[in-house]
């Protein structure tokens, strides 16, 4: 098996080139498993062909470095990216170019035109050195179509004809457009980097009654750890002593203060506001909520939605396409047009060559998608990838499971009734006897309700059977304690009970003892949940269940959910979701469960969506949506982020596109000039990043 590691991209603000480097490196044997996030600035490979890896980096974009993630900080900046020297650049080169305009006609008329070349070259030389110094070492690598060419073929043929303040010009906004597409970027890896600052660095260990600060990743499970006021907690586990009140916001996104004390869960990344708690270590910290919370966001670009995929691909043909029909441009009207002068037709195409540069699409998408991934996580719903964010978009059916997620799964008994000769308190021991190896919610409940101490007590024989209850044997005594269902299947006849709640039924030698009805309460954003999903134009909200019919119905019936499914069997559960998926066809599919048996759904989904504070670890590994909070209205507002994001992403298509195909046709009919193109590419692709950031400021209504 091929052990990978990370590593950070220093320098790497082009997506473009970002997706030649994939590709390569996908190419090049022993790096075939290697993954790029571009929005992470992540490279992941095989260290043994470290070196390999940046001799690929450097033909293609030198000056990207690769630095082990161990090695930096997780909020250390770009060192390569200095805003004060950029600025100082485009400042000198505007103020020369601004001189050559001002006073372009005495500069003109020197001789050989030296005064108008000694302004404007050094402006051009100050800007466009790296474009030039890129693009021949580029031809010479082999990679000729890229915005560097592009660039340096439109403005050189500007000077060859002698439209130095156009040349100037196209070169100084094509290197602001270049450093607010770095600042972009960096912006959107900067909230990822703050993100990560949930990731603790220390843990206060208790060995032999002292303490030791050490690496979380040092810790077993077991241990005793102490997490002082205002630390985070740096694993996962129950608290054992003392009380305090612990921000969750880094996780979940809740402002409110969540209170623990004795017996009580805390997670990683929860930072402990008041008092000092000692903690006992329940999961290794690679199994941790933060470390998986790390995990999924470092991973979900490099999962890429279809629209991204079309641009990527789009740009590979379109720019090679642009730069032939240049060529024609400048060549065939001379040959056959009467009149016609190759330096008019030749600054027609180099007008078709700047407008020509992707940037606006190939940088705003990603942007855009990767956005609304932080937009969601600073929410508390992770997105495992922009295709789940597209996915999301057109969702015409939700399905939800019950138990603990539009429930809170947490049981209490509220009815015993007895038949037969049995007592109250017998069916409950009979009952607790039964459940004391199950870790259902369920069983826990009647457990808790039973005043009687079971602990010494010894099972002859165990079963537990998947959809039904318990069959166990004591002292020489065959108990059943479980649905309908179960007694159905060992030909026990009972009567049909219609309680509010789950009815479990005792039976003691083929004979029913009685029946323990359990309640569990609705979560108190359910109701909302479903309404709003059905604003957001979900059609159908269905909620299958293995709970008796009554009470699922009852259920539904109070949240408003549409169809109901009730004592479905784990498989039946999956059956049943395929039916639906046939009958969604038109759009795609959701399912929000918590449970391990729950897995199998998600998988299944168009889209799986698991509440990760209190779902079970398969669940959370199945997903490609996790919520934190265990909140279902956080189901509407993951939908409100993926159509904001979707809507930004086509108002940027629909403008680069536009302006574009505008000014190509005004160039290429002479009715427009290089400083329109250059609002073409440079201007519309500043717009498209701009108004791909939005996205970071959804606010759902």
């Amino acid at each position: 098996m091929q052990v990978l590691a990370k590593y950070k991209l220093n320098g790497l603000h082009c997506s473009g080139c970002a997706e030649k480097i994939q590709d390569t490196l996908n190419e090049t044997e022993g790096l075939e498993n290697s993954v790029l996030n571009f929005g992470a600035g992540m490279l992941t490979i095989n260290p043994q062909y470290l070196c390999e890896a940046q001799e690929i980096i450097d033909t293609i974009e030198p000056g990207v470095t690769l630095v082990e993630v161990n090695n930096q900080k997780p909020n250390q900046y770009e060192a390569n990216f200095n805003l004060k020297k950029q600025i100082a650049v485009m400042a000198s080169a505007f103020v020369l170019l601004l001189i050559g305009i001002v006073f372009n006609n005495p500069l003109h008329d020197t001789p050989y035109n030296v005064a108008e070349y000694a302004v404007l070259l050094p402006a051009y030389l100050l800007v466009g050195w790296p474009v030039l110094t890129s693009a021949l070492k580029n031809i010479f690598k082999g990679n000729v179509f890229d915005e560097n060419f592009l660039m340096t073929v439109a403005t050189l043929g500007a000077i060859a004809i002698h439209q130095l303040p156009e040349a100037v010009g196209v070169m100084l906004f094509f290197y602001i457009g270049e450093t607010f597409q770095e600042m972009a970027v960096n912006r959107s890896r900067r909230s990822i980097k703050d993100l990560m600052d949930i990731r603790p660095e220390y843990a206060h260990l208790m060995i032999n009654d002292k303490l030791s600060k050490v690496s979380p990743e040092t810790v077993n499970i077991g241990d005793i750890i102490v997490v002082k006021p205002g630390e985070k907690v740096p694993l996962d586990g129950i608290v054992l002593e003392g009380n305090s009140m612990l921000d969750t916001s880094a996780l979940t996104g809740e402002s409110v203060p969540r209170k623990v004390e004795n017996g009580k869960e805390v997670l990683a990344g929860m930072i402990n506001t008041t008092g000092l708690i000692r903690v006992e270590v329940k999961k290794d910290f690679a199994d941790s909520s933060v470390a998986k919370i790390l995990d999924l966001v470092e991973n979900a670009g490099n999962r890429k939605a279809a629209t991204e995929k079309f641009i990527t691909k789009f740009s590979r043909y379109y720019t090679p396409a642009v730069v032939f029909g240049a060529l024609a441009l400048a060549l065939i009207p001379p040959i056959f047009i009467p009149g016609a002068t190759f330096s008019e037709w030749v600054y027609r195409a180099l007008i078709l060559l700047v407008i020509s540069c992707p940037c606006a699409l190939v940088v705003s998408i990603p942007l855009g998608y990767f956005g609304g991934i932080g937009s969601a996580s600073k929410k508390g719903i992770l997105i495992k990838g922009a295709n789940f964010l597209e996915a999301l978009t057109n969702l015409d059916t939700v399905v939800f499971d019950k138990t603990g997620t539009l429930t809170k799964g947490v049981f209490k008994v509220t009815d015993v009734v007895s038949y037969n000769g049995f007592t109250k308190d017998g069916v409950l021991r009979y009952a607790s006897i039964a459940e004391a190896n199950s870790n259902h919610p369920i069983a826990k409940s009647i457990i808790a309700a039973y005043d009687g101490d079971i602990k010494g007590e010894q099972l002859e024989q165990y079963q537990e059977i998947s959809g039904h209850g318990i069959m166990a044997k004591y002292n020489g005594k065959e108990i059943l304690a479980g649905n309908e269902r179960l007694l159905n299947k060992e030909n026990i006849k009972t009567d049909n009970i219609s309680e509010e709640g789950t009815v479990v039924y005792v039976a003691v030698d083929g004979v029913v003892a009685g029946y323990i009805t359990i309640a569990d309460e609705i979560k108190e954003d359910s109701a909302v949940a479903i309404q709003k999903l059905k604003q957001l134009g979900v059609n159908k909200t269905v909620m299958l269940t293995g709970d008796d019919k009554s009470v699922a119905e009852k259920v539904a019936s109070k949240l408003g959910l549409d169809v109901v499914f009730a004592k479905l069997l784990p498989e039946d559960k999956v059956s049943k979701l395929e039916s639906l998926i046939n009958d969604s066809a038109k759009g795609k599919l959701a399912f929000v469960g918590d449970g391990i048996n729950d897995a199998p759904v998600l998988t299944r989904a168009d889209v799986g969506i698991a509440m990760g504070g209190l779902g079970s670890d398969a669940a959370i590994e199945a997903a490609d949506v996790v919520i934190m909070d265990d909140m279902p209205s956080k189901v509407s507002t993951a939908v409100g982020i993926a159509r904001h994001t979707r809507k930004i992403i086509i108002q940027n298509i629909v403008m680069a596109l536009g302006v574009k195909g505008v000014v190509v046709v005004l160039g290429a009919m002479g009715m427009a000039n290089m400083w329109a193109a250059v609002f073409a590419d440079v201007g519309v692709a500043l717009m498209a990043i701009a108004n791909a950031t939005r996205v970071l400021k959804y606010h759902q209504e």
